[in-house]
């Protein structure tokens, strides 16, 4: 029998939406955590922050001058943790990881009381930032320029500089591999998104909360502009936003002897995670991740349970590429909401702390009803899985403290690598692709990811102004994933695709 004083549970959970009416009313990064984990608090019973022995936050881009706010954080809760630390990067993945090494912790008797909390406040720090500049500064205008600060490489080049250009590439890729239209494959992407909207509209926690329909949610207009084929503003995640969200986890010896009642608590189950190459450029292949792949196979293996266990899940929803995948790796159906928060767009998309929201979701979600949920999430350009099981009652394979980087398997499962050459000319297929849009909507080019007769990858540009290839690559009437052309160098320097004649 395990020991209660090894069983990591989670009792506490808090969320806080900042809508102030005069932006320099707004709250921080450090002013959201504050509220969340103090609501967390209240939520377990009260009196935990004072005993805290670790608290872990995730870090925050929004306002980058107030550095690392972890120990700000513990001594405006009152609290002198042991541990205090910040993750290295804002990334998707963060609280689940955070999660996963708290709960280690706990079961190796390390700590007793853990939070983990983190705030970002884009569309405060976007709205003061116009004010003083007397421009209109978005919160996707920022993430690409913060990806271009340095000098440029080859991908950034040609336009792949922050998330919402690299994510087009699976989806592209994806479509052909699963044998869609791209009719089909924007339908399914529409139906996941409504579905996630109707979650959004009865979640007290989320940021928009109004139902939209799958039509409403593919068809381009001026409200809902193309952003990179084949995503509209209604498919990518909303990161103008100002949310915190924190939780607390201790054992569950801790939490019976300060009187927790048993239908709040929410054991914790092993994670599982596994990484691909950092540089998009760096993948054998855009049609599956082997990192998601093996994190969410083995989060359910670790933990003796199958999909058919599974009562609720939140597959990360940046783009809909990412639940597209996982929903395939796990078998889950389309018709059954894949968040319980209401995903990046209608949930809110506050960059690396969207999952600890989830958490919270997924804890109100598990005492109301059902076993077992499953969250899993992802970080940077498809870079970043981490995988982890919640159940109202106690997981049945969980061990702590359990291996979670199941990475040799991940490695094992890839495929070969293809070089990058980047001054090449000569046939060439598309592998994957996109097309970049201007904020008014027009076509600003294309952006090819080929391959050449001899396997190696490469890139090319198609200019906006070209009807007939714009047409080509977003029309859906033939695949362009596949088919062949030539690349030449132009008088700049730019590799140009030229499609083959039909």
């Amino acid at each position: 029998m395990i020991d209660p004083e090894r069983i990591p549970v989670i009792v506490g959970v808090g969320q806080i939406n900042d809508r102030p009416a005069d932006p320099g009313e707004g709250l921080d990064p450090l002013g959201l955590m504050v509220a969340a984990l103090r609501l967390a608090d209240t939520d377990a019973g009260g009196g935990w922050l004072a005993d805290l022995d670790s608290l872990a936050i995730v870090d925050q881009i929004s306002f980058r001058d107030l550095g690392d706010l972890s120990a700000p954080l513990a001594d405006s809760l009152g609290a002198r943790p042991r541990i205090c630390e910040k993750t290295r990067i804002a990334s998707g993945d963060s609280p689940i990881l955070l999660l996963n090494e708290a709960a280690n912790r706990i079961g190796a008797g390390e700590i007793r009381i853990a939070a983990i909390a983190g705030g970002e406040a884009l569309r405060t720090a976007a709205q003061r930032a116009a004010a003083a500049r007397g421009t209109d500064v978005s919160a996707q205008n920022a993430s690409r320029a913060a990806s271009t600060r340095r000098t440029p490489s080859y991908r950034q080049r040609y336009g792949l500089t922050a998330p919402v250009d690299v994510y087009p590439l699976y989806e592209n890729a994806g479509r052909a591999a699963y044998g869609q239209s791209l009719d089909e494959a924007q339908a399914e992407s529409a139906e996941i998104w409504s579905r996630f909207s109707e979650v959004a509209a009865a979640n007290p926690g989320a940021w928009l909360r109004k139902p939209v329909s799958p039509e409403t949610v593919r068809t381009p207009t001026a409200e809902n502009r193309p952003i990179a084929h084949p995503y509209t503003k209604l498919m990518v995640a909303n990161s103008s936003v100002n949310q915190g969200a924190g939780f607390l986890v201790t054992s569950l010896g801790e939490a019976r002897r300060r009187g927790v009642p048993e239908e709040k608590l929410v054991y914790v189950g092993q994670g599982a995670a596994a990484h691909e190459a950092d540089d998009p450029l760096g993948r054998d292949r855009y049609d599956r991740s082997p990192g998601m792949i093996v994190s969410l196979q083995r989060a359910l293996a670790v933990n003796r349970l199958t999909s058919a266990d599974l009562d609720f899940v939140e597959l990360y929803s940046c783009f809909p590429c990412v639940p597209k995948m996982a929903r395939r790796v796990i078998d889950w159906p389309v018709d059954r909401p894949a968040t319980v928060f209401g995903g990046l767009t209608f949930g809110g998309g506050p960059i690396g702390n969207y999952m600890s929201h989830a958490v919270v979701g997924m804890v109100e979600a598990l005492r109301a009803e059902g076993r077992f949920g499953l969250l899993f999430a992802n970080g940077g350009f498809a870079t970043h899985n981490h995988s982890i099981i919640l159940g109202r009652e106690p997981v049945p394979g969980a061990v702590h403290p359990g291996e979670f980087a199941f990475q040799d398997e991940a490695d094992a499962m890839r495929g070969p690598v293809p070089r990058t050459v980047e001054d090449y000319e000569g046939p060439a297929t598309i592998e994957t692709y996109t097309v970049l849009y201007e904020r008014d909507g027009a076509p600003k080019q294309g952006v090819i990811v080929a391959r050449t007769p001899n396997g190696d990858r490469t890139l090319a540009m198609i200019s906006g102004k070209d009807a007939a290839a714009m047409a080509f690559l977003t029309d859906g009437i033939a695949e362009p994933v596949g088919s062949a052309g030539d690349i030449t160098i132009d008088s700049d320097g730019w590799q140009v695709w030229q499609t083959s004649p039909a």
